[in-house]
């Protein structure tokens, strides 16, 4: 019974910001709603212990999204800015150390290191750039929500997205690399 009490506090911990990555890649709500279930449940039903819970739920959800878009026949929009996957840009771990729950100093500093970079690359971003990335990526944005709000169309969200997206994969890189390597 504790393994589980720990499990749910580093879920809750975790809620939001997974919801938010998750929504920020689904174009229905309601599908974010369902990944982030499912991942939850599929959580619960791993048998073997898991070292970091909130790593574990974004690269389930990650999969989870992937699979589904796979059944439907389109792309998610991740793919669609990714190269091939020996050459992608680590996204997955990215995204583990940005909205993870940090385990040691180390990752905290890493986690702090990595928010003051992407601040400082988004703020390069022209306005309308930044926007989309903040509002889709950050904040739970789906693309119809945000047109309505902006009132530009979608495809036009989109194009200023992948420019955003772009830059800031060649502006990490150097960061990324300087950490791993």
């Amino acid at each position: 019974m504790p393994q589980n009490s720990l499990l749910m506090s580093a879920i809750t911990a975790c809620r939001t910001k997974l919801n938010a990555f998750i929504r920020g890649r689904t174009a229905v709500r309601e599908d974010a709603d369902d990944i982030l279930q499912d991942v939850t449940y599929k959580l619960m039903q791993v048998e073997q212990p898991v070292e970091n819970v909130a790593a574990w739920l974004f690269r389930a959800a990650r999969n989870e999204m992937t699979d589904r878009a796979r059944k439907k026949r389109e792309l998610p929009l991740a793919d669609f800015f990714g190269g091939s996957e020996e050459n992608d840009f680590p996204e997955d771990e990215l995204a583990e150390t940005l909205f993870g729950v940090p385990q040691t100093p180390e990752d905290e500093y890493l986690k702090t290191l990595l928010w003051e970079e992407l601040e400082e690359a988004l703020a390069e971003l022209p306005d309308a750039q930044r926007e989309v990335f903040e509002k889709t990526e950050l904040l739970g944005y789906s693309y119809n929500e945000l047109a309505e709000e902006s009132g530009s169309s979608v495809q036009t969200l989109l194009s200023r997205k992948h420019k955003a997206v772009l830059f800031l994969r060649t502006r990490l890189r150097n960061l990324y690399d300087e950490i791993t390597g």
